[in-house]
């Protein structure tokens, strides 16, 4: 598939999670997400917050966490949770075409995109369609590269192969299945290897 330009994706996917979580149930919004400890609510704020983030202001607030990414993350989360999930529906609102980022690959922005918005729509139980060459487009990113990420070693020595588009990367035991569900499997997600099938699903899960 011929690259896609990104930002459209983005906002679009953007404008698609803020419908999806405008009606949600006050007690939904502290669900696990498919990220690590955080909840949905906390997702839409990382969100927020890296939206915000530039490349002139990212390492000052790195300097400022104590070189720390992770606290970086959690501090910033603090601030765009906001006081209630209204008020972090509106501050992700506020950033819905938004093209800042912090330094890195522009597919990294639409890496985080999808996979934090699948992170929350998968926990509630939401389905919904991604365009099929931004699945495509991240995968292929993610595939070669061990940055915070890891997946590059994470699939190491396994086929990882979609069934609902022409994509496959990889030699070895199989894992297959639709496309979302190898991406979030490739980004360390338990859940979606629920969804997936062949030889190299247990290994997968013994690395997520």
């Amino acid at each position: 598939m011929p690259k896609i330009d990104i930002w459209p994706v983005i906002h679009s996917e953007r404008g698609a999670l803020v419908a999806d979580l405008t009606s949600l149930p006050a007690e939904k919004w502290d669900t696990p997400s498919l990220c690590s400890s955080w909840t949905v609510r906390d997702v839409l704020a990382h969100m927020t917050a890296t939206a915000k983030i530039s490349g002139g202001t990212f390492f000052p607030k790195l300097i400022g966490a104590g070189f720390s990414l992770a606290r970086l993350q959690e501090k910033d989360l603090v601030t765009e949770r906001g006081d209630s999930p209204d008020d972090t529906l509106a501050r992700f609102k506020g950033i819905e075409t938004s093209v800042r980022h912090p330094p890195g690959p522009g597919d990294t922005w639409l890496g985080e995109t999808i996979i934090h918005a699948e992170d929350i729509r998968r926990a509630l139980g939401m389905d919904h369609d991604y365009p099929m060459a931004a699945l495509v487009q991240v995968a292929d990113f993610y595939k070669g590269s061990n940055l915070v990420i890891g997946t590059k070693r994470r699939i190491a020595g396994l086929r990882m192969m979609a069934t609902d588009t022409d994509w496959s990367y990889g030699t070895g035991p199989e894992v297959s299945g639709p496309m979302v569900a190898v991406l979030m499997a490739m980004t360390g997600r338990q859940p979606p290897l629920n969804r997936l099938s062949g030889d190299g699903v247990d290994t997968l899960r013994s690395r997520a």
